[in-house]
C-alpha cells in the first residue's frame, strides 16, 4: 500500500492530535531552554558541516517515545533519528515529522531563534502541527481547516507591502528584484526556517525563498500554519509540496503572500537548478 492512501478511519480528531504534539512540546521546549545558553551542549558535525547537540538528541527521545507511546500505529520521520523503516512510516496511517531543534546552530551561539517543529503528515500533507519557541515566548499551532495561531490568538498574512519583504537566499531575492515585478527588500537572515515560515504566516514578512535540500522536517509544521493563515506554500513549479515520500529532502521552495506566487515561480523558473 502507498502511503499516500492510507487507511484514515477511525483516526483521533485533529484537536485532539494538537493537544498531544503541544503537550509533549511544551515538555520538549523546557528541556532545551534549561540548557540554551549553556557551555556543555556536547557539539558535533553531522556529515561535516551541520551542527548537532545532545539536545537534539535528548529532545528527540522525549518526542519519539512519547509520541509513539500516544500513537504505537504512526509513523515516525525526524531529523536526529535513523529513518530505517520507510515502508512503515510511509504506509502508515498519519506520521510524525519531527525537528527536535530547528536553528539549532543559534541555539548553540545563544540566539533566541530557534524552536521545537513537530508536524502530523496525513496522505502527503500535514493536518497538524506545532512550532514550539521558548526563547521567544511564542507557541505556533495550526490544524487542518482549523486555522493558525501564536499563544491562542489567531494569525493572518495582512495585506502585501508595497516594498515586499523577502527571506531567503540573497541572490533569489536579487533576481526578484531585478525583474521588474517586485519592488522587493530583503530581510535579514532568520535562523530557524520553520521560524522564518512562521513569520510570512503572521505577516512579519510578506515572502521567503526557501533553498535546495531543506527537509520535510523543517518545513511540516510550518507548511501547514502558513496555508492556515491564508499564505501559499509551494515548490518552484508553484505545484503543492508532498511529504512523508520516500526522499524527505525537497528542492527550491516558495512561501508567499497569494499576490506574490507567479513573480517568484518566474525566478525559480530561470535557475539552472530548482
Amino acid at each position: 500500500m502507498d502511503g499516500s492512501h492510507a487507511d484514515t478511519t477511525d483516526l483521533p480528531g485533529l484537536d485532539e492530535e494538537l493537544d498531544l504534539m503541544a503537550g509533549l512540546a511544551r515538555q520538549a521546549g523546557a528541556m532545551a531552554l534549561a540548557h540554551f545558553g549553556g557551555d556543555n551542549l556536547d557539539v558535533r558535525l553531522k556529515d561535516g558541516e551541520s551542527p548537532v547537540t545532545k539536545v537534539d538528541y535528548a529532545v528527540d527521545d522525549l518526542l519519539r517515545q512519547g509520541l509513539l507511546a500516544a500513537r504505537p500505529t504512526y509513523g515516525w520521520l525526524s531529523e536526529e533519528t535513523a529513518d530505517t523503516d520507510i515502508t512503515h512510516r510511509r504506509n502508515a496511517p498519519r506520521t510524525f515529522i519531527v525537528d527536535p531543534l530547528d536553528g539549532t546552530r543559534a541555539f548553540i551561539e545563544g540566539h533566541e531563534v530557534w524552536c521545537v517543529s513537530i508536524g502530523l503528515v496525513e496522505n502527503g500533507r500535514p493536518v497538524a502541527g506545532i512550532l514550539e519557541c521558548p526563547a521567544v515566548g511564542e507557541t505556533i499551532t495550526a490544524t487542518l481547516g482549523g486555522g493558525a495561531y501564536i499563544d491562542g490568538e489567531r494569525i493572518g498574512t495582512g495585506p502585501l507591502r508595497d516594498e515586499p519583504l523577502i527571506g531567503g537566499p540573497r541572490a533569489l531575492v536579487d533576481r526578484l528584484k531585478a525583474s521588474g515585478t517586485v519592488a522587493a527588500r530583503r530581510h535579514p537572515h532568520v535562523p530557524s526556517l520553520a521560524y522564518r515560515l512562521a513569520m510570512v504566516a503572521r505577516g512579519a514578512m510578506d515572502a521567503t525563498f526557501v533553498k535546495p535540500y531543506a527537509a520535510d522536517w523543517d518545513i511540516a509544521a510550518a507548511a501547514l500554519i502558513l496555508t492556515e493563515a491564508g499564505a501559499l506554500f509551494t515548490d518552484g513549479a508553484g505545484q503543492p509540496v508532498v511529504m512523508n515520500g520516500t526522499d524527505p529532502l525537497k528542492g527550491t521552495l516558495i512561501a508567499c503572500h497569494r499576490g506574490l506566487q507567479q513573480p517568484m515561480v518566474g525566478v525559480v523558473a530561470g535557475l539552472s537548478f530548482r
